[in-house]
């Protein structure tokens, strides 16, 4: 019988700058009131969202520089790999590990490109051995920490006894646009930040930990690529955001996170906890109604959008590291939404 994986540890890192939702608001209007007609009607999104501050990995006045590929590529860069130092270092030094003690690194993020990949880059810096084994993921969005969790957990169930590490980073500011005069860029940029999150993931006999990955899986929609993702021009990546996230989630995911649940064994009333990406405030309240919960459930959701805004693949591990804190329930899923259009969830019970 295969040994299940199981979490040691969780953490997380933010880059220096704190940026009030109140100071971006009024940034956003003087970028765009006089050259956007409809930022008027959209200007309540700062207030709605949610949010009352982000990180950054720039200080407010770079982001009205002119900036193109090459400029938003190096401070994803430069932001990305000091992230992955602090958020890897915390969590290695909760699970008792370091740096040369890592046999497999799971990197995680769609907010910029590196090759050679950010691990590669800080192995240096970590004591990353010679050998270790890397999987950087492109591509996921804000499903990224879920997935990536799941991708960390079958590895090291593939071998037990290796130390596994998932680093999630998104550097959201790169692709904040000043040329981009649609309500897709006005949302993205009242709701994005900078951030990352951690984790290591064990398999073998007797292993104890935080809890154990009972199981993963994925929904994926057909004729759903419109719904989120990166469009690419010169000047960066654009985002692709539509306003009809919160009805699909609405509609859709309760159904989809159901068969998830059932194809790895979970029963849905099994369920202590769900613990979602919080994508925004409304996508909050769409999930709640999908799965069937009092609205106000997710409150450590709220309180990470509200702190942090919404960083993309790292953000449900914020909420999970949260949980850890409060006590987490018998059993948790994580669930989270992503380009695709996908919903990924992952089930974990509580170490004993």
């Amino acid at each position: 019988m295969p040994h299940s994986s199981v979490l040691l540890s969780v953490a997380h890192a933010l880059p220096p700058h704190r940026l009030l939702q109140t100071e971006a608001a009024e940034a956003a209007r003087g970028m765009f009131a006089h050259r956007y007609a409809a930022f008027e009607r959209m200007a309540p999104v700062f207030t709605t969202s949610g949010i009352e501050s982000r990180y950054t990995v720039k200080p407010l006045d770079w982001y009205f520089t002119s900036l193109g590929w090459p400029e938003r590529n190096a401070a994803y860069l430069e932001g990305a790999q000091e992230l992955f130092v602090e958020a890897a270092t915390r969590a290695l030094a909760a699970a008792g590990c370091a740096g040369s003690d890592v046999d497999t690194i799971v990197t995680i993020s769609s907010t910029g490109v590196a090759t050679p990949s950010l691990e590669a880059r800080v192995a240096g810096r970590m004591g990353f051995r010679a050998d270790v084994e890397r999987v950087p993921v492109f591509g996921l969005g804000c499903a990224g920490g879920v997935s990536g969790l799941a991708i960390a957990s079958r590895l090291a169930a593939a071998r037990p006894g290796a130390t596994v590490l998932l680093v999630a980073i998104e550097i959201c500011t790169a692709a904040f646009r000043m040329d981009q005069l649609t309500p897709a860029n006005m949302v993205a940029t009242a709701l994005f930040g900078d951030g990352a999150a951690a984790c290591v993931v064990r398999a073998g006999s007797g292993e104890e930990g935080l809890a154990r990955i009972e199981g993963a899986g994925e929904h994926l929609w057909p004729e759903t690529l419109d719904i989120m993702g990166w469009k690419v021009d010169p000047t960066g990546l654009g985002v692709i955001f539509d306003r009809s996230i919160p009805p699909f989630a609405e509609k859709e995911v309760g159904p989809a996170v159901e068969s998830i649940l059932s194809r790895i064994g979970v029963a849905r009333d099994s369920v202590d906890r769900f613990a979602c990406h919080p994508g925004g405030a409304k996508v909050i309240t769409a999930l709640e109604a999908t799965l069937g919960l009092a609205q106000g459930t997710l409150d450590h959701e709220r309180e990470v959008l509200r702190q942090y805004g919404n960083m993309s693949a790292p953000t449900v591990l914020f909420v999970l590291e949260r949980l850890m804190g409060a006590g987490l329930p018998q059993r948790t899923v994580l669930t989270a939404l992503g380009p695709g259009f996908t919903c990924s969830c992952l089930s974990l019970s509580r170490a004993a």
